[in-house]
């Protein structure tokens, strides 16, 4: 499978009671499909799975199936605790028809690189479906490392890895030392130095509620190739990228930015709690700039193309 584009985790809206609100959910989907993201993912870390039950897990990964039915690849998200669990994902993945796996390393355990790999390859038997793997040692407590690499290689399905360590020198790893394993940045602030490297796809939250300005992005990046209008448009979505990464309060964010653009998310579970009335101000001023400034340059670089094919 090739992995090419703006790749959205989806949300999981909520009620105000917690419970997950379907017709909210089916909305948030329209809303991305309308947009241009180029594929969505269902029990990634943005869509709160770690606040789901496996059964919750299970049949909001159906759902969100049937309503983009195969107009977008569906990548269904494993990491859990638990093998088991992760296994039972896996195989309910490849029930529904799921595109591929995101597979990460399980949370708080700490395994050697060789049982990380080893559990990997579990969930990869499980299903046999291409497989995105998902290196965040930040929330995991390790990196997936070259003997992790070289171990899990020897599968054809593990074909992409969304890395989020924020280490550059890991982008020049994948780059340079396993280019058989696709690119996919995970550290939004890093986006275009991994273009820069040749990752083809952005894995990235914030597309939830800014999808138009992220795949302006992509497409200057790697449909256009003109890094000098990606360094524009990246240097204008640097404060977003302040706010989301360094605030301690992501998910918030990105839930509250979906409420901005008329979309209902909700609250997030608990232990979380929604931003206050300054977290809310701060990022609507940084939303409301960096759409501004990203019309321009598009609006720009377009009134420069019109007046090149005139002449």
């Amino acid at each position: 499978m090739k992995f090419d584009g703006i790749y959205t985790p989806v949300i999981t809206p909520h009620q105000e009671d917690g419970s997950i609100d379907r017709d909210a959910l089916v909305s948030q989907i329209e809303y991305l499909i309308a947009s241009g993201v180029n594929g969505l993912i269902n029990g990634g870390s943005t869509g709160e799975y770690y606040a789901q039950s496996l059964e919750e897990r299970i049949e909001i990964a159906s759902f969100v199936k049937d309503v983009i039915g195969d107009r977008l690849p569906l990548i269904v998200g494993t990491v859990a605790i638990r093998l088991p669990d992760s296994i039972a994902m896996a195989e309910h993945a490849a029930r529904i028809g799921a595109a591929a796996l995101l597979v990460g390393s399980p949370p708080y355990a700490v395994p050697t690189e060789r049982e990380n790999a080893l559990n990997a390859l579990a969930i990869d038997r499980a299903a046999d479906l291409p497989i995105m793997l998902y290196n965040y040692p930040g929330r995991m407590g390790i990196d997936m490392g070259e003997e992790f690499l070289d171990r899990v290689g020897r599968s054809r399905n593990f074909c992409a890895i969304k890395e989020s360590s924020g280490d550059i020198n890991r982008v020049h790893l994948l780059a340079r030392d396993y280019p058989h394993i696709q690119m996919s940045c995970g550290m939004d602030d890093q986006a275009l130095e991994f273009f820069a490297w040749g990752a083809r796809s952005w894995v990235c939250a914030g597309s939830n509620f800014l999808p138009k300005e992220h795949v302006a992005l992509w497409k200057a990046c790697r449909v256009e190739g003109d890094f000098d209008k990606g360094r524009r448009i990246m240097s204008a979505m640097m404060p977003l990228m302040r706010v989301l990464e360094q605030g301690g309060k992501f998910i918030q964010c990105v839930k509250y930015g979906c409420e901005m653009m008329g979309q209902h998310a909700g609250p997030p579970r608990p232990p979380l709690r929604p931003l206050n009335k300054d977290d809310k101000r701060q990022l609507e001023q940084v939303v409301r700039v960096l759409k501004r400034t990203v019309a321009d340059i598009e609006a720009g670089a377009n009134a420069g193309a019109q007046a090149e094919a005139a002449e």
